[in-house]
């Protein structure tokens, strides 16, 4: 009988849970059940305080759903991680003993360097082709409190950085007005760039070279997590969410740079009109397509890839791939 897992990646935007079943015999794994909730866990978070009791109380409510539908499924095992906003909380362990006590899940709290390897092996197992294997990918996972990049090689990662590229943090800090004025706009996009400024200084430190990671050394950028699925169901106008139409889907920098238009000179009602948007991402897909946009301008990159895989499937793998002996 094939084990069934369930993982829950509890970001600090949204809370993703991911049920799938797999087979020893013939390493198979068959996805079960999905949900992925807007609860901005990382929201009005201060560091005198950490999160917000509100915040918290929505994701609760929101994990013991999860709980309830694992319960349903006849799950075997249970995996789930936090990221950014409860890494970085003064209260972190007080939320973990709460998830707990309510719902009877062990949450692991991760690193930023943790988050970012199990991204990538998300993003590897969706994208993978063995005719390409030995390409070089950067790959970015861009989230509420965080975004990470991964230099690789094939399945191998290179190095990889966590910084405070936030969409959460980004918007709450500079982003006040409805829509955002001229100049919030251009403090975000400095911010933006500063910070990948610091990451390409940082890719020389540890002896990767900027330009074997950039548009001229033949690597692909890659992106994934809510911001970068989002943007691709944007472009699409997608009126049902579909994986199959996001994974491998590709926007090139000019229709990157008309989504950030378009994006952020509109209201937030107006957003909550588009075909593609996730009601709860209203407001901070203007700072996430920001990113994307100055993340591929200033490597200078024409395309960017999209890959509906990353964490929430990564904390699935490694524990599979354990169980199994594979290792990770």
């Amino acid at each position: 009988m094939p084990k069934r897992y369930a993982s829950i990646d509890i970001g600090t935007n949204t809370l993703r849970l991911l049920i799938a079943e797999y087979a020893t015999s013939s390493h198979g794994m068959k996805p079960l059940g999905y949900k992925r909730i807007v609860t901005r866990l990382g929201g009005s978070f201060t560091d005198e305080e950490g999160i917000d009791k509100d915040s918290a109380e929505r994701t609760f409510q929101v994990l013991e759903e999860f709980k309830r539908d694992i319960e349903a499924k006849k799950v075997d095992q249970v995996i789930a991680v936090a990221t950014s906003a409860v890494r970085e909380a003064k209260n972190s362990e007080w939320f973990v003993d709460e998830v707990l006590k309510r719902t009877g899940i062990k949450v692991d709290v991760i690193s930023g360097a943790e988050e970012a390897r199990l991204s990538f092996f998300g993003v590897m197992f969706v994208l993978f082709d063995k005719s390409v294997q030995n390409k070089k990918r950067l790959v970015m996972d861009i989230g509420g409190g965080s975004t990470e990049f991964i230099a690789s090689t094939g399945v191998d990662i290179n190095a990889m950085w966590s910084t405070e590229l936030g969409v959460v943090h980004l918007t709450e800090k500079y982003l006040k007005s409805d829509p955002p004025t001229a100049d919030e706009l251009k403090a975000l996009n400095e911010k933006i760039v500063d910070d990948i400024n610091d990451l390409k200084k940082s890719m020389a430190e540890v002896g990767i070279e900027v330009d074997d990671y950039s548009s001229g050394g033949g690597v692909d950028l890659v992106g994934t997590a809510g911001t970068i699925t989002t943007l691709a169901a944007l472009e699409q106008e997608l009126e049902i969410y579909n994986p199959q139409r996001i994974n491998n889907f590709i926007i090139n920098k000019d229709r990157l740079k008309a989504l950030y238009e378009n994006l952020s000179t509109a209201t937030i009602e107006e957003r909550l009109t588009l075909k593609g948007l996730e009601s709860g991402r209203e407001d901070l897909i203007v700072a996430g397509a920001a990113i994307a946009r100055k993340v591929a301008e200033e490597f200078g990159f024409s395309i960017l890839k999209v890959s509906d895989g990353g964490l929430l499937e990564g904390i699935l793998l490694k524990e599979i791939w354990q169980t199994d002996g594979l290792g990770a």
